[in-house]
């Protein structure tokens, strides 16, 4: 729920490890019709800091500390609110994709009152050292040559463990398990594979816009 739509917003999350190809496989989901991709990231490099909340994120952000569970759900409904009254995000027929968002158990609790979870999609790659692969060449191809290191690696993956894998218990019976490690198209066609299954997707591919 929010300020422009009243009842909760129909939601997939999905869940992995930093290099379980989350992010990737977010975009190219909600770029098929009835979704629609909600990335922490992308709320947060899309901030009006001349606003008081944008003034309070900068005030944790330029001191590197993690941004306040409230205020990060606060930053949310606003940047939801513009989705909609821009037309981006339709949440009558679509269906909203979060990456990034819950982070942790924290900011799920929270989140109850506004979304409704129908599919926690949790991305599986057990095998660590090929999360660290994956970390280190996206960093080296994004020139983010500090990211690259093992440390930096290590303390991603510690912190994903620590924070944010409890959400996979929290979901319980809502978490479809899939394989990471397939190749990127072979991810999709499982995760859409358990999407389409779901009644809330199934009524809003109906819908004739």
């Amino acid at each position: 729920m929010s300020k422009k739509h009243s009842k909760p917003h129909p939601a997939v999350l999905i869940v992995g490890a930093p290099g379980s190809g989350k992010g990737t496989q977010g975009k190219v989901l909600g770029a098929l019709p009835r979704f629609f991709h909600c990335a922490c990231g992308d709320i947060f490099r899309s901030l009006d800091t001349r606003t008081s909340l944008g003034q309070k994120f900068v005030e944790h952000s330029s001191k590197g500390e993690l941004v306040p569970d409230e205020l990060t759900i606060d930053l949310w409904k606003v940047q939801i609110d513009n989705w909609i009254e821009t037309y981006h995000y339709k949440p009558d027929i679509d269906i909203l994709v979060l990456d990034g968002i819950p982070r942790n158990v924290q900011q799920a609790e929270i989140l109850d009152r506004y979304i409704e979870i129908y599919r926690v999609i949790h991305l599986t790659c057990p095998d660590r050292e090929e999360l660290a692969r994956r970390m280190r060449k996206r960093a080296l191809k994004d020139n983010r040559f500090d990211d690259a290191s093992d440390e930096v690696i290590n303390h991603r993956i510690e912190t994903y463990v620590d924070e944010t894998r409890p959400l996979i218990d929290y979901y319980e019976g809502k978490v479809s398990d899939v394989d990471a490690t397939r190749q990127p198209v072979e991810v999709l066609g499982m995760i859409i594979a358990e999407i389409v299954k779901l009644d809330a997707y199934m009524e809003r591919a109906k819908i004739v816009v």
